[in-house]
């Protein structure tokens, strides 16, 4: 495996010891079944965001992270707390590539903080922001 190539998350075997015999790939789908591609990132990526988080919650100001992975984008949202709604998503949308750059950071609101091609110069953005009150 490079570190070019996605990271694939696979079901586990039908012989594994599990409490639900419905495997969470029939519900929902999974993606390797499914007609379009799916955009993730890949090893390099995701290591560079996580890097980046671990020095956020080292400090204190991030609690926790969730990953989507779509047809149309990747998204790893950072949660302050265990709250409804994150504090910054980190998305790829390989569809803005080549205009606007696939990677950007948008905050709580929706409002759109950094935009570009390279993800170090995107994740910069987010780690210079200081959260209220702190």
């Amino acid at each position: 495996m490079s570190e070019s190539d996605p990271i694939r998350f696979r079901p586990r075997d039908a012989g594994s010891h599990s409490r639900n015999p419905t495997s969470l790939s029939s519900v929902i789908g999974h993606p390797a079944h499914s007609s379009s591609p799916v955009v993730a990132f890949n090893r390099a990526e995701l290591e560079a965001i996580l890097d980046v988080y671990a020095r956020k919650v080292a400090a204190g100001e991030w609690r926790d992270y969730a990953l989507e992975m779509g047809r149309e984008k990747a998204v790893f949202a950072i949660f302050q707390r265990a709250s409804e709604y994150p504090l910054f998503r980190v998305e790829k949308c390989p569809r803005l590539a080549r205009r606007q750059g696939a990677y950007s950071v948008v905050l709580r609101s929706g409002a759109v903080l950094k935009r570009g091609h390279e993800l170090a110069r995107v994740l910069a953005a987010c780690e210079s922001v200081k959260l209220a009150g702190r």
